[in-house]
């Protein structure tokens, strides 16, 4: 019996002696690691901490079922815990969906097909009020998506050029779009 953890001697003479002084120390030990497994597993505060007395009260009761040879106390007490959690997931009740309502047609109406081609006319225009090296830049960047290190090794100019173009002609065509919207 000395080869046991204390954890596993105490729940020994819990199930032989119905030792409330060892229980104590199992309680004490036990009681916020449970908890903190059940809110892990999505328990709110209130019904973990019921887990927890269920558990507890059924390591009491069941401490005569307690086999040092099979398990140690630490094993027995969270196979409890998680045979409890289980119970509850069990007896919850299945969410029920909520009526799913109808879907709008996902095809754009005559409005947002002419203020989608007003909105690439005005960026157009902007563009093409730009420099041809921010065009060039802006293009790479954001309709071709193409990182501004493969801009650099495109173009054989340094990085920080590339940037510079990028964030200045970002800030023209702000300017630019700025004039051109109602």
């Amino acid at each position: 019996m000395s080869d046991l953890s204390e954890l596993s001697r105490d729940l020994i003479a819990v199930r032989d002696s119905r030792d409330r002084a060892a229980f104590g120390r199992l309680f004490d030990h036990f009681a916020p690691r449970i908890k903190a497994m059940m809110l892990r597993g999505g328990l709110r505060d209130g019904t973990a901490e019921d887990v927890v007395q269920d558990v507890m009260l059924a390591v009491w009761h069941k401490a005569g079922q307690f086999d040092p040879h099979r398990a140690d106390a630490a094993g027995w007490i969270y196979g409890i815990a998680r045979n409890r959690r289980i119970d509850m997931a069990r007896r919850r009740p299945l969410a029920q969906p909520d009526e799913m309502p109808e879907l709008e047609s996902l095809e754009p109406d005559a409005d947002q097909i002419i203020a989608l081609q007003q909105e690439a006319r005005h960026l157009a225009e902007a563009l093409a009020r730009l420099a041809p090296e921010q065009v060039e830049a802006l293009r790479a960047a954001y309709f071709d998506d193409v990182p501004h290190s493969g801009i650099s090794e495109m173009t054989g100019l340094p990085l920080g050029t590339i940037k510079s173009r990028i964030r200045l002609g970002l800030e023209r065509l702000r300017h630019e779009l700025k004039k051109i919207a109602p």
